[in-house]
């Protein structure tokens, strides 16, 4: 393939592309580390409800681990004044 008369592999090896991949790679590794800090939060929060209020269905298993980071870090704040199920129900409520 030759663009505007440079072959392909010639541009790979500019300054632009290089930049281009380069920047890309950052956004990906960025994006990766966000979400395995996320995966890593709704891991330990639902271990600790689990202790604190029992077992989880997987229904809000589910929505705990779709919950945003900074909500789940709210979360594992309040869980600590929990006294069982009904008070995570009514957490989740007042977020929704």
């Amino acid at each position: 393939m030759v663009i505007a008369g440079i072959p392909r592999e010639e541009i790979r090896h500019t300054r632009a592309v290089q930049d281009w991949l380069a920047e890309g790679r950052q956004e990906g590794l960025q994006e990766g580390l966000q979400e395995g800090r996320q995966e890593g939060e709704a891991a330990v929060t639902l271990r600790l409800l689990t202790r604190r209020c029992g077992p989880q269905s997987e229904a809000t298993t589910a929505q705990i681990q779709a919950l945003p980071l900074e909500q789940l870090e709210a979360l594992a704040d309040a869980l600590l004044d929990f006294q069982g199920p009904a008070d995570l129900a009514s957490w989740l409520a007042a977020i929704s």
